[in-house]
């Protein structure tokens, strides 16, 4: 399980990076993953410090973390 994990988290960091930002559904219909999977990918990298979260009124966006 951990590997498919893994495979999703690249999957979102290329999504990202080709899009900048992204809402949870837009993740989820972009790579085609499964809720479950798209939420332990986002846990993985949010963990890792790779992530920025941010809440506004339209919802949460998503978007890699600026070193």
């Amino acid at each position: 399980m951990e590997t498919r994990i893994g495979d999703a988290a690249g999957s979102i960091w290329q999504y990202l990076e080709q899009h900048s930002e992204a809402t949870l559904s837009e993740l989820k219909q972009g790579t085609k993953l499964s809720d479950q999977l798209a939420l332990l990918a986002l846990g993985w990298l949010a963990r890792e410090g790779k992530l920025s979260l941010v809440q506004d009124r339209q919802g949460l966006k998503i978007s890699l973390r600026k070193v």
